[in-house]
């Protein structure tokens, strides 16, 4: 590892939270904010500093998930990272609570942390450059 500071966080990637029902609550948000949602809920397109496509997501799930576990509070935050890997090695060794293995899909890595407070983080470095 080198001794070059590690770039961290680079943007918000998602807000996620639960509630008794997700389609009734995107609905309002569709109807009484004009969000436009869809199964997930709601991804909106943004430029970074350098001019770059960037997306955030915003989804309710169901009060019952897992997904936030071992988290039990309402609502998971998603941080866009430049290099999951090498992040996750440097907050391991600053003794962060890692949540179970690092996953990897088509449109990025992910991996979890907890913070102090035991809220449950998702970090997420895309994978396309339409989502750095």
């Amino acid at each position: 590892m080198s001794d070059k500071p590690i770039k961290r966080v680079t943007g918000l990637g998602g807000f996620f939270f639960k509630c008794e029902d997700p389609n009734a609550v995107k609905e309002w948000y569709k109807n009484h904010l004009g969000i436009p949602t869809d199964q997930y809920g709601w991804t909106f397109w943004w430029k970074d500093a350098d001019g770059n496509d960037c997306s955030t997501q915003w989804s309710p799930f169901e009060t019952k998930t897992n997904y936030f576990a071992p988290s039990e509070k309402p609502f998971m935050m998603n941080f866009r990272v430049h290099d999951l890997e090498a992040l996750l090695e440097v907050l391991r060794a600053e003794g962060v609570t890692i949540v179970g293995e690092m996953e990897r899909y088509d449109y990025g890595k992910f991996g979890w942390i907890l913070d102090p407070e035991g809220n449950k983080i998702e970090l997420w470095e895309p994978s396309d450059s339409s989502f750095l």
